[in-house]
């Protein structure tokens, strides 16, 4: 899962390559110099005369650099696959499980170098905090997203969200109906966090959720950091990353995620492990993860054709196959271009969606970064 990188001696474990200081670093490659500037600079697909004049740009330059995504995350791996068939353009997905401050670090430490990642696929809090990296461009349905999931000028846009959930090895633990049942001795050593909430969008919201069920707020985040402090003196919190290899093997068991993800697992487990997924009622959490085009990348016509093939109803369709729930998925459901079957497959949730605003989120991590290491650890 794409929050579960590890660091050595406080460097993140990115391309190992980027830890080197060369003299000089390899040019960006971005096809002929006169359309990589004008891609570079490019606001729109107009400004470059129309969307088939940025398909023919971003095959000339030929590679799309991607980072942080898993192929089983919402169902990046076939959309990767169906973006290099529709344009013949390979796309190099690097450290697919960095989490979002991870590609942050690999923008930053890559820059100028043909191996930067062209586009970024991040967590809101780390998205926010970055914009100086960000270069504004308006997909062609850039007005049919809401106001409040985008910032003006397309600096980054709302992708797709999911509701945080727990999914649970039927064969091994009891069904879990509330977060509280997962403090019983039947989860000792049992229950896996997606991720350092400090630093990874999954585990943030996790724990926001364990904190909605206990009496928590979106301005209180307290209650879900002594329930993790209570599962940890239970015995029952697993000091383990979960990745599909660990839900398969039945090291994790019970994994606090995205249902996304974990509706992901019940389908690619099938037949070898009785995966389920619940969210849990009235704890229900929703966070839309962002995309950015990196305002170095070094395939910019590439980067900008990405972004209008994931906000086309292609691709917002094809991470709806994946139980992600794209940014225009009640456009589309009222024109008549969503993927029913899809749509009607994502997992049920019973209550109002929490969404935190920019304010509420900083708040939120700023008490997780002073309060989370000494109570969980």
């Amino acid at each position: 899962m794409r929050t579960m990188a590890t660091c050595v001696a406080g460097i993140p474990l990115l391309l190992i390559a980027a830890c080197g200081t060369p003299s000089a670093p390899p040019p960006a490659s971005g096809g002929s110099g006169e359309n990589a500037a004008a891609a570079a600079t490019a606001t729109s697909a107009a400004d470059l005369g129309g969307m088939d004049a940025l398909v023919a740009a971003a095959k000339e330059e030929g590679t799309l650099n991607v980072i942080a995504l898993p192929p089983d995350w919402a169902n990046y791996g076939e959309l990767i696959s169906t973006f290099e068939s529709k344009y013949g353009i390979e796309v190099d997905s690097q450290q697919p499980d960095a989490n979002s401050q991870q590609e942050i670090d690999a923008a930053k430490q890559l820059t100028g170098q043909d191996r930067a990642p062209d586009v970024f696929d991040l967590g809101s809090a780390v998205a926010l905090a970055n914009t100086d990296l960000f270069a504004p461009y308006k997909v062609e349905a850039f007005d049919d997203i809401r106001d409040d999931l985008k910032e003006p000028t397309g600096l980054w846009v709302s992708d797709y969200t999911g509701y945080m959930s727990i999914g649970y090895d039927a064969g091994k633990v009891p069904a879990p109906t509330t977060v509280a049942d997962l403090l019983k001795p039947e989860y000792a050593g049992k229950v896996a966090l997606n991720g350092d909430p400090t630093q990874a969008a999954a585990g943030f919201n996790g724990v926001l959720m364990t904190a909605l069920a206990n009496g928590g707020s979106a301005d209180d985040i307290a209650p879900g950091v002594e329930f993790f402090k209570q599962l940890k003196a239970a015995g029952n919190l697993l000091p383990v990353d979960p990745t599909p290899a660990t839900i398969e093997s039945g090291q994790t068991p019970v994994v606090i995620d995205w249902d996304y993800t974990n509706a992901a697992q019940t389908t690619a487990l099938a037949g070898k492990v009785d995966w389920k997924v619940v969210v849990p009622e009235n704890a229900v959490v929703a966070s839309y993860y962002i995309q950015a085009i990196n305002k170095d990348a070094p395939h910019p016509a590439a980067a900008r054709l990405w972004q209008e093939f994931l906000f086309s109803p292609e691709g917002q369709n094809l991470w709806l196959k994946g139980f992600a729930r794209p940014v225009l998925a009640e456009k589309m459901a009222a024109d008549g271009t969503i993927d029913q079957a899809a749509y009607a497959a994502l997992p049920p949730a019973t209550g109002e969606a929490v969404v935190l605003t920019q304010d509420q989120q900083t708040t939120v991590q700023e008490y997780l970064k002073a309060n989370w290491q000494q109570a969980v650890g």
